[in-house]
């Protein structure tokens, strides 16, 4: 501990020109890019900071300048990708007359994400090895699932008060449709069996927000 502060403090004072503070530095990325790819080689347990520093082409200093813990970087990597990736907020307007479009969209977004090479790698990591480090699955949670409830649980919210939905657990509404979307074809695909085709991403999107909607649309 007392080695991570003192590399901490003396990267506030050295590492202003080799990394800017700044989320859109280009180092800090590098970071985050070459930790990204350790983790999804060796795991996250056999992941030292150390080798971050060296893969990355930073100086140590820097490293704990900007994440005080492998635990902090994990997590960023995660919330950074959800939020740029998925950006659920963008597909998801309050005031849509369109429920059933909208859903389609996000699922449709949503999905696309959860199948990419590397959000599959990394879950695996997750699977793997939260049992040994709690910390590990506890980042995923919070940077992931947690936030996407929070944001499309409040659009039910705002969507139910509109009366175009019928929604009075938002949470429990939230993981449902998660769970629509994650079916037989992510469980493949995270198994190394399946590649989806376009076609049938759209199917598993189409049918999951039918179902979503015969249990708290309207209309329907």
């Amino acid at each position: 501990m007392q080695t991570r502060q003192a590399y901490a403090q003396l990267g506030a004072v050295s590492a202003t020109a080799e990394l800017r503070p700044d989320s859109e530095s280009p180092k800090r990325q590098l970071v985050l890019d070459a930790a990204a790819e350790l983790f999804m080689a060796q795991g996250y347990g056999a992941v030292s900071m150390d080798a971050i520093a060296r893969a990355a082409g930073v100086s140590k200093a820097t490293l704990y300048a900007h994440f005080s813990s492998k635990e902090q970087l994990f997590a960023r990597i995660i919330g950074d990708a959800c939020r740029q990736k998925i950006a659920v907020a963008e597909f998801l307007p309050a005031d849509t007359l369109d429920v059933q479009a909208a859903l389609v969209a996000v699922g449709g977004r949503i999905l696309r994400f959860l199948l990419e090479d590397r959000a599959l790698a990394i879950h695996r990591v997750v699977i793997s090895e939260s049992l040994r480090f709690p910390e590990l699955g506890r980042a995923f949670f919070d940077n992931g699932p947690a936030l996407f409830r929070q944001t499309f649980g409040e659009w039910l919210k705002a969507q139910t008060a509109a009366g175009r939905l019928l929604v009075a657990d938002t949470d429990m509404a939230a993981d449902q449709f998660i769970g629509l979307l994650r079916n037989g074809l992510y469980l493949r695909a995270t198994l190394g069996l399946a590649h989806p085709s376009e076609a049938e991403i759209d199917a598993v999107v189409t049918s999951a927000v039918e179902v979503f909607l015969r249990a708290y649309g309207t209309d329907w």
